[in-house]
């Protein structure tokens, strides 16, 4: 699920404008980093 949300973030960092997609940059390395704390934290089903 979180990757999905990722992928999304990916796609619209791309198709955005300039200053949109580094504001969405920023935000899908936040996802990122999240996302690995969550794998980290619990083990993968």
């Amino acid at each position: 699920m979180v990757w999905l949300l990722v992928l999304l973030l990916l796609l619209l960092a791309i198709g955005g404008g300039v200053a949109v997609s580094k504001f969405l940059f920023l935000l899908l390395v936040v996802a990122l980093v999240l996302a690995l704390f969550g794998a980290i934290g619990r083990p993968a089903a």
